[in-house]
């Protein structure tokens, strides 16, 4: 299948005000690209000014781009095609945890506490919730399933400061703070636990009335390779288009500004397509103002 997606994007400040950003689809995906996604830019008092981007990969294999909005304020967007399998998450229900003695170098980060994950905190709890459970995919199911009956979602929860031990304790939060907690939970029990963020558009599911937004979930290495897991709808999903990965949601925030600003406009859009050749339609009318729904 084909899957269309992008965002639009709109940033109003006073000053000029640097930007990286990590909203280009992985580099693990981009071998999917139909129609390439490249960021437009275009300053909102005047469209015409030239503005410079560079771009670079972080230390986690994330693509970056580097700008400086200027004063009055600036629009992103992007819009690309990319081929799916159309399959949903794989499952590997025998796959086995490799103790840490045995696992490979670039999975070590993914064992330790990070600034929204604190292992620390967390440690005790998880081996009393998740000891008895038998290793393996068994035990991360078993944690996903915790974490998405234990948690209640809504947009109106959305904290950017909350952390896995705040969300396990006030018991709620959007999908950032499931990936959290389950990152954290699963870290606790020796097993690499990664998080991520991108784009899942409701194919095969009921739609959702709510504004389209980017989602988070998380990976983790059992059986010699990572494997999805999505604590907020713990059910195999088509059609995941990951953006970044790292170590929560500090390592693969979309936006770092360095200045103050307001979020005019934003929209993402995400959905399946069946003949390339009729026209994309505009993501949304243009005098629509969204407001950011938290993922």
């Amino acid at each position: 299948m084909r899957i269309r997606y992008g965002y639009r994007i709109e940033l109003v400040c006073e000053h000029d005000m640097p930007l990286v950003t990590l909203l280009d689809v992985h580099p693990s995906r981009r071998h999917d690209l139909v129609r390439p996604d490249e960021m437009r830019v275009t300053a909102l008092d005047d469209p015409s000014t030239f503005i410079p981007i560079s771009q670079h990969h972080d230390a986690f294999g994330n693509i970056c781009r580097r700008l400086a909005a200027p004063s009055g304020g600036i629009r992103l967007e992007s819009e690309g095609i990319i081929q799916d399998s159309g399959e949903p998450d794989r499952q590997s229900h025998s796959a086995d945890e490799v103790p840490p003695s045995q696992l490979p170098e670039e999975a070590l980060p993914y064992l330790l506490g990070s600034r929204y994950c604190e292992t620390d905190k967390l440690s005790d709890r998880a081996w009393g919730l998740f000891g008895q459970v038998p290793p393996g995919w068994a035990r991360v199911q078993a944690i996903t399933d915790f974490v998405h009956n234990h948690l209640s979602f809504g947009y109106h929860f959305a904290r950017s400061t909350r952390t896995a031990a705040e969300a396990f304790e006030e018991k709620v939060g959007v999908c950032r703070d499931f990936a959290h907690l389950a990152v954290a939970f699963c870290r606790c029990m020796n097993i690499p636990a990664r998080y991520c963020n991108g784009y899942l558009g409701d194919i095969g599911v009921p739609p959702n009335p709510a504004p389209m937004d980017f989602n988070a979930w998380f990976e983790v290495f059992l059986g010699g390779r990572w494997h999805t897991f999505d604590a907020r709808h713990n059910e195999p999903r088509i059609g995941r288009i990951v953006i970044a990965r790292g170590r929560d949601a500090t390592d693969v925030a979309m936006i770092n500004s360095f200045g103050s600003h307001t979020l005019q406009r934003f929209e993402v859009i995400t959905e399946e397509i069946e003949d390339l050749s009729i026209p994309l339609a505009p993501m949304l009318p243009p005098q629509f103002d969204a407001q950011p729904a938290a993922a």
